[in-house]
């Protein structure tokens, strides 16, 4: 059974989803080939069910927080099943209202249930039914990156997936890698009572995130008593139902952890085993990513791909305008529709929460600007010391010349939204003296983004509340 589709794309998730709606705006009919469920990782084993988990651990850690500055007793015992109850009905709420509502009320989108696998690069199979279209893409997602240990075939692990599964948290865990999921799930099952042990291969968390902020988070997870080794390799590992021995090597002394369970968190690889990428002549890096240019065309004509499997910027808005930009491509030639990752934020659900945005100071450097930075410690923020979050760091990436805004990045109480104001900066080239005489609400969080521009022409230690 051979059948005709304007655009097909390999997903539903929110890559997907934009992409498609984009494309039915534009008049074209959208085939949609799922193999999972509905909504891809963000909504089903990412964004929503961790958040929501996250964010039920911040309200644990404030009751802590209320009893130090005298309101209530804080703590107290965890209803597991009430809290995974409430993070399965945010799932299937947001599936179905975002998800599968849209897809019954739109005209034009069609989802197939199955796997496909090319088998040119015009063509595609999905179980008995052979399905052609001039335009594919590819929107199929990640999944955990499972690193190749010596005894972890013979040894029960987690990824994130599985994490956020659990209907008992244990009382020990060791994460082994440092990135956003280790940093993210690690606080939270801290916070809920698990001891926490996160093992780095490298000098320190969060390698992507600028230092300063980096390093703020670290010391403020540390201060909650998660523990943090650094530059270690590991040997092996070895366990069972009852618990998972991981052996180790620092600085050449042997050492050995021991915890309840184990969670990988050694990052995201491409979820495209098995879609016949070789078939459709599609080319990968070393990693397994597929390759593509600022359009999202990879080295196919007629194949675009777009979100976590292109190995880019791994969050849900940047796949959905990744989508969208491929559409773009594909059904306007010529538009001159390409990705602008520089203005694009991003946000890391720890608390404090990192938020971060434009050049680092190391790509504004090989970029060829004449770099000049400030950091602003989170403890000059009038507002911090109201909430009682002091934790974190401000930095700031501007260019000497013009005093244009290149970067910032952010660890602080709701970093994560204070950093689309600096992202709406940048978009729009403002400058440093922009944001400094820029007012903000007093006393807010936010005033923070106007106290470290500030501080590239003076002291901020040395004005007064509310100064100019």
């Amino acid at each position: 059974m051979s059948e005709t589709h304007d655009l097909v794309i390999l997903g539903s998730g929110s890559t997907a989803f934009a992409a498609a709606l984009r494309a039915q705006a534009l008049g074209a009919r959208v085939l949609m080939v799922e193999k999972s469920v509905l909504g891809g990782t963000c909504i089903n084993w990412g964004c929503i069910p961790s958040k929501t988990l996250i964010h039920a651990a911040l309200f644990y850690q404030e009751g802590k927080l209320g009893a130090t500055l005298g309101v209530g007793n804080g703590g107290g015992e965890i209803d597991i099943a009430r809290l995974t109850a409430r993070k399965d009905e945010a799932v299937l709420h947001l599936r179905t209202t975002k998800y599968l509502d849209v897809l019954q009320n739109v005209s034009g989108l069609e989802l197939l249930k199955g796997t496909g696998r090319f088998l040119a690069p015009d063509r595609l199979q999905v179980m008995d039914r052979t399905i052609r279209s001039e335009r594919f893409l590819i929107a199929v997602g990640g999944e955990p990156r499972i690193p190749r240990i010596p005894g972890l075939d013979a040894t029960p692990f987690l990824t994130s997936r599985g994490a956020l599964l659990l209907k008992t948290f244990p009382k020990t865990l060791i994460i082994i890698g440092g990135g956003v999921i280790a940093m993210e799930l690690g606080q939270m099952f801290q916070r809920l009572g698990t001891r926490v042990t996160v093992l780095e291969h490298g000098p320190r968390v969060l390698p992507p995130v600028e230092p300063e902020p980096a390093l703020a988070v670290q010391q403020a997870l540390a201060a909650e008593g998660m523990e943090f080794v650094v530059n270690v390799g590991i040997c092996s590992v070895a366990g069972d139902g009852n618990g998972v021995r991981v052996e180790t090597e620092r600085e050449g002394e042997r050492g050995m952890f021991v915890a309840e369970k184990l969670l990988l968190a050694a990052g995201t690889a491409p979820a495209t085993k098995g879609i016949g990428l070789d078939k459709a002549g599609v080319d990968t890096d070393s990693r397994g990513f597929i390759t593509v240019d600022k359009r999202m065309r990879t080295t196919t004509p007629g194949i675009w791909a777009a979100g976590d499997c292109t190995g880019g910027m791994m969050i849900a808005t940047v796949g959905a305008r990744e989508g969208i930009t491929a559409v773009d491509d594909m059904l306007n030639p010529g538009c001159g529709c390409t990705m602008d990752y520089l203005s694009i934020p991003m946000g890391i659900f720890t608390d404090p929460e990192v938020g971060t945005v434009g050049h680092s100071e190391e790509s504004a450097r090989a970029a060829g600007f004449d770099v000049e930075v400030n950091v602003l410690p989170v403890s000059a923020i009038p507002k911090a010391h109201v909430t009682g979050h002091t934790a974190g760091v401000i930095k700031m990436v501007a260019d000497r010349t013009t005093g244009r805004l290149l970067g910032a990045h952010i660890a602080c109480h709701r970093g994560a939204d204070l950093i689309n104001e600096a992202a709406l900066a940048i978009r729009l080239k403002a400058t440093v003296e922009d944001l400094a005489n820029a007012l903000h609400v007093y006393p807010s969080m936010a005033e923070g983004l106007r106290l470290c521009a500030q501080g590239f022409s003076r002291d901020v230690n040395r004005l007064s509340c509310c100064a100019e």
